[in-house]
């Protein structure tokens, strides 16, 4: 191999590391309530079906975010959105904070999770 193609297969994989580093690590709902001070204030990726969510979205208005229960049949969790909430049987992944004493409208939700990012699987 030459020095200039050692050079880029060297680049490659540092540019493939660094954005590895950043994505947070996928986890499942029974590893987060088996040990919640082990993902508490940190970035964790989860994936399930929305079993069941409260929320307020008024367009036109800044009104918006609720709360949603997260299923990946291993346990659930309730994820704090400040968008608005996806509906009942959603796929979703979701990226966030681990939280405990999660509060929302009143009511409090214990173990759960701040909401940075969500996808919806495509069917």
């Amino acid at each position: 191999m030459n020095h200039l193609s050692r050079l880029a297969l060297v680049g490659i994989v540092v540019t493939v590391a660094i954005f590895a580093a950043a994505c947070p690590k996928r986890v499942s709902i029974a590893e987060i309530e088996r040990d919640p001070s082990r993902f508490r204030d940190r970035d964790v990726a989860i994936a399930g079906v929305v079993q069941d969510s409260y929320g307020i979205n008024i367009p036109g208005t800044p009104l918006r975010g609720g709360a949603y229960k997260i299923s990946d049949g291993t346990g659930s969790i309730w994820v704090l959105t400040e968008d608005a909430v996806p509906g009942r049987n959603a796929e979703v992944g979701v990226r966030g904070r681990v939280g405990t004493g999660i509060n929302f409208g009143g009511r409090n939700y214990g173990l759960g999770m701040y909401e940075k990012d969500r996808r919806f699987r495509r069917r």
